[in-house]
């Protein structure tokens, strides 16, 4: 119904962090943690749209108030809200555990060594 605000709501929030450290980060030779945190940003926000579109093609986001069809009664909004506590959050953290992997996976491959190019 709407477990897409989760990771909406997470994807908001590191945009804005994301700029904000952009400004502060001084240029290096290694990825900025801000680039990293635009990896996740892109994930967020990708995955919130195709959620998003596919909660409009069942119908249950519309045009009109109060856009979320569970919200026209009291029944719908508590299933609603149960939905975000479980499938929302577990989505948003999974999408943020991989990655969490990803920024581990360039962090090693930064103090790694440079290999000669076998092919040279």
């Amino acid at each position: 119904m709407a477990c897409f605000i989760v990771p909406v709501t997470e994807a908001i929030v590191t945009t804005a962090t994301a700029r904000y450290l952009r400004a502060k980060e001084e240029k290096s030779g290694k990825v900025s943690f801000s680039r990293k945190l635009g990896w996740l940003n892109k994930m967020l926000w990708g995955g919130s749209a195709l959620l998003a579109f596919e909660h409009v093609w069942h119908g249950e986001v519309v045009t009109v108030y109060p856009f979320l069809t569970a919200m026209s009664n009291a029944e719908g909004t508590a299933t609603m809200l149960r939905e975000l506590s479980t499938s929302g959050v577990a989505m948003a953290l999974l999408v943020t555990a991989v990655w969490a992997v990803m920024v581990a996976v360039s962090a090693s491959l930064e103090k790694a060594p440079a290999a000669e190019d076998p092919l040279l």
